[in-house]
Formats: C-alpha cells, structure tokens, sequence
C-alpha cells in the first residue's frame, strides 16, 4: 500500500516521532500548539509522561462502560487519532489493541475498529433518571400524564395496532416522491438551499391554494398560505396570536382530540368543553359559554364521524360574524366513501375562518408538513410567530410535495388509497359485526377510523359496566393497541373504543378485532364476578390468563381448523402474527 499521504500527514504534525516511535518523542512533536481531539475532548497534555498508552486505553474503557460510547460505535482511525493528539501511530494502535484484547472493541476492515461489547454494570445510565417520569411503554394504561399518553401507547409494544392517525404508510408513493425529488435536485439553484422563506416557499403555497380549490372548494391567494409542520403546529401558533390578542378560553368538541386539547393548552389556553351529538358542535351551547374562539373538525368530526349539519353552520357562521374565532381543521376531509364532499367552512366565510390541514393522513406523518389559511387581520402576526419557531419548513420537502400536486400525482395517489381504505373500513365492520355483538360503530361514512361505543347488553341503553381504559389496557396485554373514547372526553360518556383501520392490513384488522372480542369478555366477565370494584382498570395480564383458562374467552379467529369447522384460537401478544395456540375446552 502507498502510504506516502499517511507519511506526510504523521511528519507535519509529529515532527521527529517517525524518526524515534516513542512516547517521548511524540512528547517533544507538539511545540507551543495545543494537542488534543474533539473525540472524547481527549488532552493528551493530562496524561502522565512515560504512561500515554495506558491513558488513552482507560479513557476509551470509561467511555465505553458508561456509554458515552455505545455498542456500535466506530472510534477514528489511528492515524488521525494521533496526528490530532500529536502522538506516534503506534501508541494509538497499542491502546486500540488493549481494547481488542479485552473484547470490547474489534477491527471490521474498511469499516474501522468498532465497540462491540460493553461492561455490565450496576450503574444506572443518565438518561434513564429521566425517562422514569414517562409511563411504563409496557402499561400507557397506568398514568394520568395526558400529554404523553398517545406517546406511551405507541412505544408500548403490540404486534397490531388499530390506533385511530395512522395511514397506509405502506402506500407511501415512494417512485413518484424519488422522481419529483430528482427533478426538483436538477433545476434548484444554489442560492435554494439558503434560509427560506418562513411564510413558506412560492410553489407550495400556489399549489396548495390549486389543490384545495378542486378539492375543497377554497379560493385563496398564495399569500394567505402559511406552511407549517403539520395541524399541531398551526394550532400552536394560533394560541400563541390569539392569547396575545387577549383570547383566553377556546371551545372544542366533546369527545374530541386529546391533541388537540393538549396543544391548546400547551399555549396557555382555558379549555371549554361543548358537547357533540348526532348535528355536530352544539352550537347553542358554544354561543351560551364564555368561549372567544373554537376549534372544530365540521367536515368528519373526530372522533364520532359526525357532519357540522346546515343549521349548526349558519349559527357558526353568525357566532364568528359576531366576533369569535372559528379554527377549522379540516380533519379527514379528503377520505369519504359512501357520502357526498362536505364543504369546507372557510369557503362560506373565509375573512372569519381560520383554516388548516394536512398532508400527515393522506401520505405520512413524518413529513411534517401541512398549511394554515389566515384571515389578513391575523396574517402577518402569524408568519412572525413562525419565524420565530423555526424560521421555515425544509424548503426541498416544500418544493416536492409542490410538484406531485402539480403534477396531478398525489391526486392519483388519494385514489388509489380510498380503495385500500374502503376495504379495510369493510373489513373492521364485519369483524365488529362478528366479535362485539351489541356494539355501537360511529362514522364508517369516511375517514381513517371508527368509533366504537358500548351501551350496555345488546344495546339497550343501560350502563356498560366497565372502564374503557381496561379494555383497552386488557387489549393491549393480549397484543392490540388501541384508544379507550374516554381518553378524548372531558365528560362523563359511554364507554367505548377509538379504532383505526388505514395502517393495517384485512387479516391483521380481522385479528386485532378479535382479540378486542375476547378483551372485552374477560372485562365483563371479571366484573360480573365481582373481581373489578368500581372504574379500576384490569392488571396487566389478568385478562390474558382469563381467556387462556376457560374456552368461554377463546377469540374466534377468521381461519378454519383442519376439518374445516371453525377453531377456537388464542395469540398471545409475544407470538409475533400469525401465532396463535388452540384454547382447550
């Protein structure tokens, strides 16, 4: 190998270190310049004269058994590791070695030498000090912290999760988001990938006013566009305007979205409850209360599903034309199947309505992107608040979200997933209509989920019995994520379930539901036996060796058994899918 660069990076630095090799002569190499490496903040000037290498090899072995370098970490090569610290390869090398010995670190050629093992301790990591104040990922169920219970329940592990939010992230268009972005690459300018515009760049801002024209009938200028990072954003940057405009209480539906509640009040707003029936919003009961705005989801309302019906509009619309504030968040709008579109509320009244939406249901979350039409009276101080934040959203993602709605691409994609939502929204109703006998469903005319509420035996009205939190605790023990309703009330309700249907696929949606089946008869079944006093939640696993005790509680899986007749089936949640175990009788 030519090592002619290496030879002349080591003497530049090193001066008489090639010549000797020793400690002392790399001691003698540095002059007046500091020697030291940002890895590790390392100061080889601390280290004792004559015992270098043991110093450099007991750094690293700290560093490694407190984990500042974890299992996979790469340590830099031992030629730049010595010329920073002005010593001879060699002494790097041998602390390298030491290591090697020891097995904690190992050489994987071009890969360089990598942290492949670490000490047991005792000690407790930093970080876990602080994690300590999160609810258990294994029991979302057992904290009352509302701000990180959706947080929690999504870390908890679960083979299938029928959390309402999620789309087909499987149907991410992939192809089409790699060639926009290769076009966008080919024509952007330098000066492109300087500081953006906070407000948002040109081309999205006109492509999202083209896309909700067409799709929601909103005419708006380019320059009421404000991009954000999706709904939770604009609502933050609402509260943080209206609360210096002297706003304090804010309406919103109940039930309604826990998160949207807690953005609210993260930016210090007093939260009203106005109750939801089968109309919308009522909107007498809005008009009687205090309330200077109101937030609201009227084209499918989360999460009952419900439609802002004719009349309810028009008294909005007459209580915003009074002076109150309308924020509408144009929940699910676009994911309809057996209904006519519902106009949009800024399209009636846009110099009142505060209008914003999404594109995290209709391709992905993680994109972080999303829109908030403002009325001018409100506009600069919103685009100020949002320099503030963040200066901008990523100007590239901006640019090819811009093209694929342009280009009639995402159009395409929104129906191509309608179809793969309407049949996994079929699927969820035949399992509920299988293994929940004298369920309620609410809103299975559009969105990305439904809504589940139990009403007593066979419907009939009376009390449940339970806490929708055991369920849906009991649920997750048996390996099923989902919401409990009472998680986006604020007042006393029926009982229920909030269950999504977009991420997964027909057999998992099938399963899942199932299992809920049988959650929900080891709740009651525990109840009716007196087990479970009062609104207490089942403990972890109590459900689950309920239904592996007594073929009463087995889940009825959508599959037949080898003769063909249906066979009673139990899987437990650390089974990945696709497990499952016969229940004897």
């Amino acid at each position: 190998m030519d090592r002619s660069k290496e030879s002349a990076i080591e003497g530049s630095v090193t001066a008489g270190v090639a010549a000797g090799g020793s400690e002392a002569a790399g001691s003698e190499a540095g002059g007046s310049e500091a020697a030291g490496s940002d890895f590790l903040q390392l100061d080889i000037g601390r280290a004792p004269a004559g015992g270098r290498t043991d110093w450099l090899a007991d750094r690293l072995r700290a560093a490694i058994a407190d984990g500042t370098l974890a299992v996979g970490s790469r340590l830099p090569a031992s030629r730049v590791l010595a010329a920073e610290l002005r010593v001879s390869r060699g002494l790097v090398t041998e602390a390298y070695q030491r290591l090697a010995e020891t097995g904690q670190v190992a050489g994987r050629g071009r890969a360089g030498t990598v942290v492949v093992a670490a000490p047991v301790t005792g000690g407790q990591r930093p970080s876990e000090s602080a994690r300590s104040a999160f609810p258990d990922p294994a029991d979302p169920f057992g904290t009352r912290e509302w701000g990180v219970l959706v947080d929690a329940l999504r870390a908890a592990p679960g083979p299938i999760d029928l959390s309402p939010g999620a789309p087909d992230l499987a149907a991410f268009p992939r192809t089409a988001w790699l060639q926009a972005e290769r076009r966008v690459l080919a024509e952007l300018t330098p000066a492109a990938f300087g500081y953006g515009n906070p407000q948002g760049t040109p081309e999205l801002r006109e492509a999202i006013t083209g896309w909700l024209a067409l799709n929601r009938g909103i005419r708006a200028d380019p320059d009421e566009v404000v991009v954000v990072a999706g709904v939770a954003q604009a609502l933050g940057l609402l509260a943080q305007v209206l609360r210096a405009e002297g706003v304090r209480h804010v309406a919103v539906e109940d039930p309604g979205s826990l998160g949207t509640r807690r953005q609210l009040e993260h930016g210090g707003m007093r939260i009203l409850p106005v109750p939801v029936d089968a109309g919308g919003i009522d909107t007498a009961a809005l008009a009687a209360g205090p309330a200077q705005a109101v937030v609201l989801t009227p084209a499918h309302q989360f999460p009952t599903g419900v439609v802002l019906d004719g009349e309810r509009r028009r008294e909005l619309l007459g209580w915003a034309a009074g002076g109150g504030v309308v924020i509408e968040d144009d929940y699910d709008a676009e994911h309809r199947y057996d209904r006519a579109p519902v106009p949009a509320l800024r399209a009636l009244l846009p110099e009142a309505v505060c209008y914003t939406g999404s594109v995290s249901k209709l391709l992905a979350p993680a994109l972080r992107l999303g829109w908030l039409l403002v009325p001018p009276r409100r506009l600069d101080a919103v685009i100020e608040a949002k320099r503030y934040a963040d200066l901008g959203n990523p100007v590239l993602a901006q640019l090819v979200l811009a093209r694929l709605m342009a280009s009639g691409e995402l159009e395409r994609h929104l129906r191509f997933v309608r179809r793969r939502h309407r049949a996994r929204r079929d699927a969820m109703l035949r399992a509920i209509a299988a293994e929940l006998p004298g369920a309620r469903v609410h809103g299975a005319a559009a969105g990305l989920h439904l809504m589940v509420t139990f009403e007593g035996a066979g419907g009939s009205g009376a009390p449940a019995g339970f806490d929708d939190t055991a369920l849906a605790a009991a649920a997750l023990d048996l390996g099923v994520k989902a919401h409990p309703l009472s998680w986006h009330r604020m007042t006393p309700g029926a009982p229920g379930l909030v269950l999504g249907y977009a991420a997964g696929t027909a057999g998992e949606i099938e399963e899942g539901v199932a299992v809920i089946g049988a959650a929900l008869r080891g709740v009651r079944g525990r109840r009716g036996a007196g087990a479970l006093a009062g609104p207490e939640r089942v403990a972890p696993g109590a459900v689950r060796r309920a239904v592996a005790e007594g073929p009463a509680d087995a889940v009825r899986m959508p599959f037949r058994g080898p003769s063909g007749g249906p066979r009673k089936v139990f899987r437990n949640r650390r089974q990945p899918p696709g497990h499952s175990r016969v229940v004897r009788g």
